[in-house]
């Protein structure tokens, strides 16, 4: 199990790409505190997948295999206690994912600036100050470590109405670039991965609709929606040991989707 002994952070572990990513990881052996803001149902289901998957904790006298911390990261203060909790839960962190976000579809001259805060909020702030807590405890205990963040094409690809969402991410993609540099001389790694159109309980209106998910299809050559587990893959890999030497650099997972898109 490439990542036995290491503890995992993912946010926005309730459901979705976030779930599969816990579960994931927990498959190959890491000890994952699950995150969620307003899904303990979630979450509690994706403990039970982890405990399942087989997730340990690196302490040889200590049972568990997962933990639930709740915590808004639009919130600075709460995405800093989340970082405080799970280092509590297992005595340490060595990977994090951040994976929570949101989206907004509205036209650019319609939407409020309460919208659009919560959008960078959530997608650029909070993964700002949870990294910031993170590589803070790891600079603290003098160990090497690893961020992923979870991005979307549309840090390359414009998406009409999601302006705000897509200004996040391209945010995002900036910020991974600079922290490689400077995080470099800790230790520590941090890349992007970018899916494209996953099928996810986000995306149901579109799944229930054949002639929207039609033409969506018709921009991805492998011609089929991508699944949770197919991201999740990737994270995994970019957590582990093979992948020590990367940094600073976005892996699409889109079935091909970025470089064939036209807008309907």
């Amino acid at each position: 199990m490439k990542l036995e002994n290491k503890v995992t952070l993912v946010t926005g572990s309730s459901q979705g790409i976030g779930q599969a990513i816990a579960i994931r990881l927990a498959e190959e052996g890491a000890s994952v505190v699950i995150n969620y803001r307003s899904s303990p149902e979630g979450a509690e289901e994706t403990l039970h997948k982890v405990q399942a998957a087989g997730g340990n904790c690196y302490m040889a006298q200590c049972p568990k295999k997962g933990a639930i911390v709740r915590a808004d990261l639009s919130s600075v203060s709460e995405a800093r206690e989340l970082v405080r909790e799970s280092i509590e839960q297992f005595g340490k962190l060595d990977i994090l994912v951040n994976n929570a976000g949101i989206q907004k579809n509205e036209d650019f001259l319609d939407i409020s600036e309460a919208d659009y805060d919560q959008v960078l909020d959530v997608n650029l702030k909070g993964v700002f100050f949870t990294t910031q807590a993170f590589v803070k405890h790891l600079k603290e205990t003098d160990r090497p470590g690893k961020v992923i963040n979870i991005s979307s094409v549309h840090e390359e690809l414009p998406f009409p109405h999601f302006t705000a969402y897509c200004a996040s991410k391209g945010g995002l993609k900036m910020m991974m670039r600079n922290l490689a540099v400077e995080l470099a001389p800790l230790g520590v790694t941090i890349n992007n991965v970018a899916p494209g159109a996953i099928a996810t309980p986000i995306n149901q209106e579109l799944l229930n609709d054949k002639e929207k998910l039609n033409a969506v299809l018709k921009n991805i050559p492998l011609s089929r929606l991508g699944k949770p587990e197919d991201v999740a893959g990737l994270v995994s890999f970019l957590a582990s040991s093979d992948a020590d030497y990367i940094t600073g650099s976005t892996y699409y997972v889109d079935g091909g989707l970025l470089w064939n898109y036209q807008e309907q």
